[in-house]
């Protein structure tokens, strides 16, 4: 496999190594995506550099690469391709956390939220691994809640999410 150098107009060789890596990388990076796993995802956005223009090319094509394998895959068989393609490369830390047990107790985003801690919220989401599982259990926790707000006061509250 080749690669053209712009600069000379000559074709590099890139190694089979080489290309598992990089397949091992995008893969990585595509399960931190589709994950939620903002931790695992800005990590590696920085190994293809952080200027305003890269980040948002990286986070278009993993939204492309990420509805590809939706589309073609079950979702656990889409994360069973993309893992097998990181085992495939024998480079560093190769897992990215996707495990109910990754993100932190849900009590304490509730806590945040209702002492209207903003900054406790941000630094709770943004250490989470894994913001789907966050995400679902706080949906639970307000699902238990729901029963005991005063229909009124629901009713008020779901006006104001449709007027927005």
């Amino acid at each position: 496999m080749g690669v053209n150098n712009r600069e000379s107009g000559e074709r590099a060789e890139v190694s089979e190594e080489q290309v598992t890596e990089a397949k091992a990388r995008a893969a990585r990076l595509l399960l931190a995506f589709r994950h939620g796993n903002q931790l695992a995802y800005d990590a590696l956005v920085e190994e293809f550099g952080t200027d305003e223009r890269t980040i948002d090319l990286v986070s278009m094509l993993c939204w492309i690469a990420n509805e590809g394998v939706r589309k073609a895959y079950l979702p656990e068989a889409g994360d069973r391709v993309l893992r097998h393609m990181v085992r495939r490369a024998d480079v560093g830390d190769r897992d990215v956390l996707t495990e109910d047990g990754a993100g932190p107790d849900v009590a304490e985003l509730i806590e945040a939220v209702a002492a209207e801690d903003v900054k406790a919220v941000q630094e709770i989401v943004r250490g989470t691994p894994d913001t789907t599982f966050l995400l679902g259990r706080f949906v639970l926790a307000f699902a238990m809640l729901l029963p005991d707000i005063p229909r009124p006061v629901l009713r008020e509250v779901v006006r104001e999410l449709r007027e927005q």
